[in-house]
């Protein structure tokens, strides 16, 4: 017979690591508090550069005025790819 339930019942969790984003490792490197997000000219440069491609909070796009590009990447290149052939 297959005993039912939960295996796990009452087994205490495994933590998990936290993975910080490539913007959080930046903003730790540069030393930065949230306050001086905006005036930093060396995250304004690595927020332009990847963008499209890495988190960037969304309150910096549009503070810097970055325009993300919604249909870039492998997804959007294999829609366009099926749609041509």
């Amino acid at each position: 017979m297959r005993s039912r339930g939960n295996p796990n019942w009452g087994k205490p969790t495994v933590p998990v690591h936290v993975v910080r984003t490539e913007f959080e490792q930046l903003v730790e490197k540069l030393r930065l508090s949230s306050d001086e997000y905006q005036y930093s000219p060396q995250l304004r440069k690595w927020c332009l550069k990847n963008a499209n491609t890495r988190y960037v909070p969304e309150y910096l796009l549009k503070l810097w005025g970055i325009n993300v590009n919604e249909n870039w990447g492998h997804i959007a290149e294999c829609m366009v790819s099926a749609r041509t052939q």
